[in-house]
């Protein structure tokens, strides 16, 4: 058993408020729960208006299925239209 952690820095530039970032981060927390079968959580930068750290878990058989699910999801961060990815980091447990 293999447990996988993606945690990602996002820039979201167009927020103006707690408001508007909770609702960017909302759509996609949603987004990626739901299409990639994981746990995600906003981890950091709580009370910062552009700028998030969230973390991603997932658990397989072999890290080739974890590195798989996380190469999807560093694609998604890096399309994303509402925010920029900074920096992430990928950690096995």
């Amino acid at each position: 058993m293999i447990i996988g952690l993606y945690r990602a820095r996002l820039h979201i530039p167009m927020c103006h408020s707690l408001k508007e970032k909770r609702s960017v981060l909302k759509r996609l927390i949603h987004r990626l729960r739901v299409a990639d079968n994981c746990a995600v959580a906003e981890v950091g930068e709580h009370d910062v208006w552009q700028s998030s750290e969230i973390a991603i878990v997932t658990v397989y058989n072999t890290r080739e299925q974890v590195d798989q699910l996380f190469r999807g999801v560093e694609a998604k961060l890096n399309n994303g239209d509402d925010f920029q990815l900074v920096h992430s980091e990928i950690e096995f447990l």
